[in-house]
Formats: C-alpha cells, sequence, structure tokens
C-alpha cells in the first residue's frame, strides 16, 4: 500500500467506515426529504384545487415576466461587476501608492456594507429607480468581491513568470495581459461563478425595494390566492427555477473551463514528419 503525498491511502477496514458513513448519511436525507414530502402531503399542498392557478394565463404571463425582469437585473450586475472587478483589482496592482490606496479602500468598504443597505441607501436616500438600485447595490458588493477574487487570481501565478517576461523587454501591462492574466484565469474561474451565482440569488432583494422580479411575482400570486398556506405551492414553483438557472450557470462554467484547456495556446505545436533531406556533396548514399 503506497501513500500518497497529502495522505495515507484508506485501508480495507477504512474504506468499509467511508462506506458506511455514506450510506448513513444517505438514509439520513431521504428521511429527511420523506418527512418534508410527508408534510406537504398531510397538509394537503399537492391538491389540484391549490395548483389550478398556475394553469392561467395571467399568473404565467407574470412569472415569466419577473423573470425576465430577474434576469435581466443579473445581466447587468453581472457585467458591471466583472467590469468593476477588474478595475479595483488593477487598481490594487498597481505600482503607484496613492491609486493602491484608494482601491484598497473602495474594495473593503464596499466588501464589508451589506449588500441589502446598499441597496436601500441608492433606493431611498438617492432616490433612484428600482432597477437602477438594485444593479448600482449588486455591482458595488459584488465588484469589490471580485476585485479580491483577481487579485489573488494574478498573485498566484509564479513569480518566475513575471520575472521571465520583464527580462524579455516587455512592459508592466504587456506582462498582465499575456502572461499573468491568461494562466490566472483557471484558478479565478470557480471563485468567479460562485460570486456570479450569489449574485444572481442576491437579485431576490429587488422585490423589497418593489422592483417586480421573480420573488416578487410569487409574492404577488400568493397574497391573491384564497386557501391555506398559499405561499408553499408558490415556492415549490420558484425554487427550482432558481435551482435549475444556478446549476446552468455553474455548468456553463465548467464548459468555459474545458474549452480552455483544449484552447489552441495550450495545445503541443504540430512538428513537422521527418523526411530525408538532400545529400551533403561528397558524401555517398
Amino acid at each position: 500500500m503506497t501513500d500518497t503525498v497529502l495522505y495515507d491511502v484508506p485501508g480495507p477496514r477504512a474504506r468499509s467506515r467511508h462506506r458506511l458513513y455514506g450510506v448513513a448519511a444517505s438514509l439520513v436525507i431521504a428521511g429527511l426529504i420523506a418527512w418534508i414530502c410527508y408534510l406537504l402531503v398531510d397538509t394537503g399542498q399537492f391538491e389540484a384545487e391549490k395548483w389550478r392557478p398556475f394553469e392561467y394565463e395571467g399568473i404565467q404571463r407574470l412569472l415569466l415576466e419577473g423573470l425576465g425582469n430577474t434576469l435581466k437585473a443579473f445581466g447587468l450586475a453581472a457585467v458591471l461587476s466583472l467590469a468593476l472587478g477588474a478595475v479595483l483589482a488593477a487598481g490594487r496592482l498597481s505600482d503607484h501608492r496613492p491609486l493602491r490606496w484608494v482601491a484598497t479602500l473602495c474594495v473593503e468598504f464596499f466588501r464589508a456594507m451589506p449588500v441589502l443597505v446598499m441597496i436601500f441607501f441608492i433606493f431611498v436616500a438617492l432616490k433612484v429607480q428600482p432597477l437602477p438600485a438594485l444593479v448600482a447595490g449588486l455591482t458595488l458588493y459584488n465588484g469589490s468581491v471580485l476585485a479580491e477574487v483577481f487579485r489573488a487570481g494574478v498573485n498566484s501565478v509564479e513569480r518566475g513568470q513575471r520575472e521571465a517576461a520583464y527580462s524579455l523587454g516587455m512592459l508592466k501591462s504587456q506582462v498582465m495581459t499575456h502572461v499573468l492574466v491568461p494562466q490566472g484565469v483557471r484558478a479565478m474561474l470557480p471563485a468567479i461563478i460562485s460570486q456570479l451565482v450569489v449574485a444572481l440569488k442576491d437579485t431576490s432583494l429587488g422585490f423589497l425595494i418593489t422592483y417586480e422580479e421573480f420573488l416578487q411575482a410569487g409574492k404577488l400570486i400568493a397574497t391573491n390566492l384564497n386557501y391555506d398556506l398559499p405561499f408553499i405551492p408558490v415556492v415549490l414553483v420558484i425554487s427550482p427555477i432558481y435551482i435549475g438557472m444556478c446549476m446552468l450557470l455553474s455548468w456553463f462554467a465548467n464548459w468555459v473551463a474545458k474549452r480552455e484547456r483544449r484552447s489552441v495556446k495550450t495545445r503541443g505545436a504540430q512538428v513537422a514528419k521527418a523526411e530525408p533531406g538532400p545529400m551533403v556533396p561528397g558524401v555517398k548514399p
């Protein structure tokens, strides 16, 4: 039995314990799901009367409009957050001390400020419309977090890569764009996608400032249903859609990562097949 660098390879008894733990955890999760389903059935949440309203065209249109507004806010916030994060990361990596201090102050302030407080301040104090207020709050918070992700990704590249690029006479901007950033992207990608998933879920805060997003549409539907516990069927409809969007975003990240690994820049160079060349003069074949 050989040892790995980080840990000892588990033996037969350890593997048996791991399988036992896995089976026990699966049984606990299955029991929890069964208990939740029992409670839903016991309270009559799957009765046809409670699900019939979702067949109405008006409710379907309301949900689709709310979903579209959620995706609109997320798209704007994602693009602006990436741009702001890149700018702040460049400032933190700058050789100019005043610029580095200003960027650090912005990152630390907006990262420490609760996103809901920023959204409310922009909406109430600055009297901004709901969509710009929501996008601005998400951009400031997620952009500051992404700035640290970008900075850490660039600094994770081996120091020798930077020194070799400078020894070739490259400028700092060239070193960043052609050497450090392309290599740091692979380390950044999981954290970037994780933060974008956070931004997608935080769009639900828009209902607190009357923005008609997906959660606000569900709340409006639930308040107009005339049976007990109307929020549960609405949650059962909205939650899988949120989960599906997050899983789709994760799948897209994996696809980008695989495509990056298959990029032409990372492939081996094609070498021409060896063929006999002309004979050297004076040498007999």
